[in-house]
């Protein structure tokens, strides 16, 4: 059941960080995050970072010598996991020298009752673990902590959306704004609908007037968050097309991404609106994660491939020098390298533009982690090696083919190539390097290509 929560719940936790401040009086604090995982997961260490500033800490990149260490965690995939654990363990010796200083893990890995027991039991110097549903109540476990330092655990049950938490975030020019949470797909291979809930959508203004804020701030580029964006408003009795068309009617150059799709809610209507908002990217990150229709099935991904390729075509159709790109994953339990071959076929017919590439990795806890899993790491280590270099030959010529093009670029630093240059991001996604000054970060400006890379493109900037 989801649970907005109240603006006088928000005013009660505004309260608990102004209570935290006159703790701390004329010495401010220092609190380091470190944030794993996806971009949600940067987007709500952006909201923890917003509320640690309301509440008086200041920010460090490094946790030594920090007053408050906060890992918002990621459980999507066991090296995540692993990454953290590893973290906790090296601030043992660092807390044996500061006892005051206060520990917390949040996020995802402790959604999930075996990693919450293990952190528990085997990591006593963590002092605050608490899930994704509390995340706005942080100034009460800090004040909590700063008050008796008794050690909680928080991670309630239930769904919820919470309006009004301050925000750091990380860019001026680029801003991530959730539309959505959670998830209702249930692949058999993710963890996600089990550790962020089922889908629920926030109210299509409070996602307008965050977009009006974050532009009439210097931002360019709006990036759409959900696990599934393409589900959006269905329980509102509205659909992520209508919220497309109404942040494309808001004043202004600035350009709108959305992450992540899933290929059973793209449909033609949503392509056609893309099609028809000039702001939205011309870049669809479809993940197809097999092109083998057996493996999709144990996937529990409910399309087939023949759907995914009438998906391709249809936006090849409408939206012409589109990107696309996609996630695969190779080796899933019962996978064969028959199998194996329907991917690389697939990736053949579509010629994806680039692929992020995953070999499986088991989850406690969903239904794949259950699958017998025959084949060795060795033989998917083959496989996997394989399709990079089919994709790899695929990939240079889909970026050849911008040779010669002029490219609206929204620049957004330094170069990726070379120190001395420019870089940016074209409509397709496409990382531009080109000769520029400084002043232009921020802007958008058109490049004409010329030059290819494996994975960027250089170019030269014109006028227009």
């Amino acid at each position: 059941m989801t649970r907005n929560i109240s603006a006088e719940e928000m005013a009660r936790q505004r309260e608990f960080a102004q209570k935290c401040a006159e703790l701390f009086g004329e010495n401010p604090p220092i609190a380091h995050v470190h944030t794993f995982g996806c971009q949600q997961n940067v987007s709500d260490g952006e909201k923890i970072k917003g509320m640690l500033a309301e509440i008086g800490y200041g920010l460090t990149d490094s946790p030594d010598g920090a007053d408050l260490v906060i890992f918002n965690t990621c459980a999507v995939r066991e090296n995540a996991e692993d990454r953290v654990f590893g973290n906790l363990g090296s601030l043992k010796h660092e807390k044996e020298r500061n006892p005051a200083m206060i520990i917390a893990v949040c996020g995802c890995m402790v959604e999930q009752g075996h990693i919450t027991e293990k952190i528990r039991r085997s990591y006593p110097h963590v002092d605050l673990i608490f899930g994704t549903n509390a995340l706005y109540r942080l100034p009460e476990l800090i004040y909590g902590q700063l008050s008796d330092r008794k050690r909680e655990i928080c991670v309630p049950d239930g769904d919820v959306i919470s309006e009004g938490i301050p925000i750091l975030r990380e860019s001026k020019i680029k801003a991530s704004v959730p539309i959505m949470y959670g998830c209702n797909n249930f692949c058999s291979y993710c963890i996600v609908p089990y550790v962020r809930g089922r889908e629920r959508s926030r109210k299509p203004s409070d996602i307008i007037e965050e977009i009006k804020s974050v532009l009439a701030d210097g931002a360019r580029e709006i990036l759409l968050l959900g696990q599934n964006v393409n589900s959006y408003g269905k329980e509102l009795g509205t659909s992520f097309s209508e919220l497309l068309r109404e942040i494309n009617a808001l004043d202004g150059e600035f350009r709108i991404c959305y992450m992540s799709s899933h290929p059973r809610d793209f449909t033609k209507e949503l392509i056609d609106t893309i099609a028809e908002c000039e702001k939205v990217t011309r870049h669809f990150h479809l993940p197809v994660q097999s092109g083998s229709d057996r493996i999709l099935g144990l996937m529990n991904r409910h399309y087939t491939r023949d759907d995914y390729l009438r998906i391709v075509e249809y936006i090849r159709e409408k939206v012409p020098g589109a990107a696309i790109t996609s996630d695969i994953i190779v080796g899933f339990p019962g996978e064969t390298y028959e199998d194996f071959r329907e991917t690389l076929s697939l990736i053949e017919e579509v010629r994806f533009d680039s692929l992020y590439t995953f070999i499986y990795s088991s989850r406690k806890g969903t239904k794949a982690a259950e699958m017998d899993d025959p084949i060795t790491d060795e033989e998917k280590g083959k496989w996997f090696r394989e399709l990079l270099d089919v994709q790899g030959r695929i990939g240079k010529d889909m970026y050849e083919k911008y040779i010669g093009q002029t490219l609206r670029v929204l620049c957004d630093g330094t170069g990726r190539t070379q120190s001395d240059l420019l870089t940016g991001r074209t409509p397709q996604d496409v990382i531009v390097d080109f000769e520029g000054d400084k002043s232009l970060i921020g802007k958008f400006v058109n490049v004409k290509i010329e030059e290819a890379l494996i994975w960027a493109v250089k170019g030269k900037l014109v006028d227009g």
